[in-house]
């Protein structure tokens, strides 16, 4: 049976804290892959400012480019509307029986799996994989699989307001991302 990572997210924008995350799930489960899928709306945040999906992919192209063990999920994407991990689970093992699904979630996640969609069902369908981080307590009811990871405190949130007021993220993007972001003039670049 193939296993299969899936780290969602609205990648707004994608960096090396997310690499991270799927390189270590994917070591230390012996997963023959990862997979990013960004939301198409997500159910539990409010964002601000969302590039194109188009972006928010060619994004994610110029991070995970160098491992050929990445690709991206479209999934959530192409069926549009609020990203229910329940909905797209359902599809993707219907779509892929020989696939055993992990679902790689951060430490935050953990914490509030029990205001997921119908996680009873989800539990059944993936195997949850979480990255503990630091301010959360990485306990739930539900069967997580916990990974100690080395940790880089990054996030989008801090990338969107660095490319904004024109501070550096270098060595939090890879440089081919960072030049893209700087292309497109998104968050504020020019």
């Amino acid at each position: 049976m193939k296993k299969v990572g899936i780290l969602g997210g609205t990648f707004n924008p994608p960096h090396l804290g997310h690499l991270l995350m799927a390189n270590e799930a994917m070591h230390a489960l012996s997963l023959d892959e990862v997979r990013f899928m960004p939301n198409a709306i997500p159910p539990h945040k409010h964002v601000a400012y969302m590039p194109h999906d188009a972006q928010r992919v060619d994004m994610l192209r110029h991070l995970i480019d160098d491992e050929p063990r990445f690709s991206i999920e479209q999934y959530e994407l192409e069926i549009g509307g609020t990203s229910y991990t329940i909905d797209t689970m359902r599809a993707l093992v219907a779509r892929e029986q020989t696939t055993q699904f992990y679902f790689i979630i951060g430490g935050d996640s953990i914490d509030t799996l029990h205001t997921w969609k119908c996680i009873d069902e989800l539990t059944q369908l993936v195997t949850f994989v979480g990255i503990l981080r630091p301010g959360s307590t990485g306990e739930s009811v539900y069967p997580v699989v916990r990974l100690q990871t080395p940790q880089i405190d990054v996030s989008s949130t801090l990338l969107r307001a660095r490319l904004a007021q024109q501070q550096t993220v270098k060595y939090l993007l890879p440089a081919p991302l960072e030049a893209y972001i700087r292309k497109e003039r998104l968050y504020g670049t020019h």
